[in-house]
């Protein structure tokens, strides 16, 4: 009877740190990454260069590049966050380093959508088009809206829009 009663009285006591656990453990996954973060401030920021705010595009870009470089520290070489931090980077103005980000993106992953237009696009922008049409050759099998993007920009039927 008393190994009845400790074996309940166990179980109900796991039981319940169990589901304390839990419901603490639900509260924090609702709370956004840096990542994701900065994904939201990216989006904000574009939208204001394209109505000309340029100064509240910056402010978005800067921050969103801080929150970028953490979530780097935190999970180091995510093709997604290099894809971001070249692209943050290379929209301060800062395109030798945007660079960077981008090239060790592709050594993660070659053929990342993303890298290879963003990166496709920073060629254009400093004048080496044959870099650019390197780009657009990997994204040509990919029938995907960025290959049409670069290809546009690349014959200068559109100007890059970011």
């Amino acid at each position: 009877m008393i190994i009845k009663k400790t074996f309940f009285t166990l179980l109900v006591l796991i039981l319940l740190s169990t589901s304390s656990h839990s419901a603490g453990t639900d509260s924090t996954s609702k709370v956004k990454s840096d990542y994701a973060k900065a994904v939201e401030a990216i989006k904000f920021a574009k939208k204001y260069e394209k109505k000309g705010k340029l100064e509240k595009a910056r402010k978005r870009y800067e921050k969103a590049q801080k929150l970028l470089i953490k979530s780097n520290k935190k999970k180091p070489l995510q093709p997604d966050t290099l894809n971001y931090l070249g692209f943050t980077t290379r929209k301060l103005g800062d395109y030798k380093n945007g660079e960077k980000y981008y090239l060790l993106g592709l050594e993660i992953d070659p053929k990342h959508v993303g890298i290879n237009e963003y990166l496709g696009e920073l060629y254009v922008v400093t004048n080496r088009i044959d870099l650019a049409k390197g780009r657009l050759k990997v994204l040509e099998s990919c029938k995907c809206e960025e290959y049409d993007e670069l290809k546009e920009i690349i014959s200068g039927t559109k100007k890059s829009k970011y």
